[in-house]
């Protein structure tokens, strides 16, 4: 009998160039996890959306990411690789779980309060249900899995906690997802604040790495990036910065810390922000080639979109489907 293969999804937002910490957090486990599993891959656009943006620029963006993901290694023929705006559904199950989910588990998201107080002004009520839309996302392609770093463990919290309230109500209607989290890479720092993520909204170009930079911008980032006082090469929590690059150094190379320490035993910090630098330049070389030649074929990326967008339609209006008819809503057909 042939196993039946685990559900993953994940979604990436298209705000800011994805980061040497996206691709080794998140999107180097995605393109492993293809082999082994069934993989909807989202680019959600709609989250991008809770920030005020520039439409000409969102949309650039948006197809930018898609064609850095194929060109990372995500297959849009083996893996469902789709936008999240291409496919009604998710806005359709986000307002039928809007109606499930409480006012004071909302009030609870830390990553609410953290952008309200960015936000100015603009405190929308999208920023605030951005959750249930999440929950949507998931839930609609029975996910299994979902691979998650930290700052989303909390909402991944959420969609179970949603899905087992309507399971409670209506049956067996949504599969609970558990975490899927990476061993390697699963958390890379700012190369300025390494007491925090590297991130590609980050106002200070110099604190990350872009997926896009060219070898020598990496390697004055790299060169730049802030260490300590001591001189000793070693994984401590005392010590974010050189951490910080050998998490970089030892996720690239795939090997572990500790042996990532033994390589630079005795060495100073010049020589690992320097083989740092390559190693990082090495890894990106080959995939901005493959990017800049997809991103130009906009015949072949517009068929990706089209066919991915109508393959996860197909699964996720099977479980709109199924919910519209739990909760009472009348059939197109009697």
């Amino acid at each position: 009998m042939v196993e039946e293969k685990k559900v993953i999804f994940s979604g990436i937002q298209p705000s800011g160039s994805l980061t040497l910490g996206n691709y080794l957090g998140a999107v180097k486990n995605w393109v492993a996890l293809q082999h082994e599993c069934t993989c909807y891959y989202c680019v959600v656009d709609l989250h991008a959306i809770t920030v005020r943006q520039d439409a000409t620029e969102l949309r650039k963006r948006t197809l930018d990411v898609m064609s850095v993901l194929i060109a990372a290694g995500i297959d849009p023929e083996q893996s469902v690789l789709y936008m999240q705006s291409h496919v009604p559904q998710h806005t359709e199950l986000a307002w039928i779980l809007d109606c499930y989910t409480y006012l004071g588990e909302l009030s609870r998201m830390t990553q609410f309060k953290d952008k309200s107080q960015k936000a100015g002004e603009n405190i929308n009520s999208g920023l605030f249900t951005y959750p249930v839309l999440m929950a949507a996302d998931i839930l609609l392609y029975q996910a299994d899995m979902v691979p998650v770093g930290v700052d989303q463990k909390q909402h991944l919290e959420l969609t179970r906690d949603i899905a087992i309230r309507f399971n409670n109500l209506y049956g067996d209607v949504f599969t609970v997802p558990d975490p899927y989290i990476g061993k390697a890479g699963a958390k890379i720092m700012s190369l300025q604040e390494p007491e925090k993520k590297m991130s590609k909204s980050d106002e200070n170009e110099n604190s990350y790495i872009a997926l896009l930079d060219g070898p020598d911008v990496i390697r004055r980032k790299v060169k730049r990036a802030v260490t300590d006082s001591d001189g000793e090469i070693r994984f401590a929590e005392d010590k974010p910065g050189v951490s910080n690059l050998l998490s970089i150094y030892s996720s690239i190379c795939g090997i572990s810390v500790e042996e990532g320490e033994k390589e630079f035993s005795g060495q100073g910090y010049g020589v690992l922000k320097e083989r740092v630098a390559e190693a990082v330049v090495d890894v990106l070389e080959p995939l901005q080639k493959k990017y800049h030649e997809i991103r130009k074929d906009k015949a072949y990326l517009t068929e990706v979109m089209q066919k991915n967008s109508q393959k996860a339609a197909y699964v996720a209006q099977k479980t709109l489907a199924k919910v519209q008819r739990k909760v009472g809503l009348a059939p197109t057909k009697l």
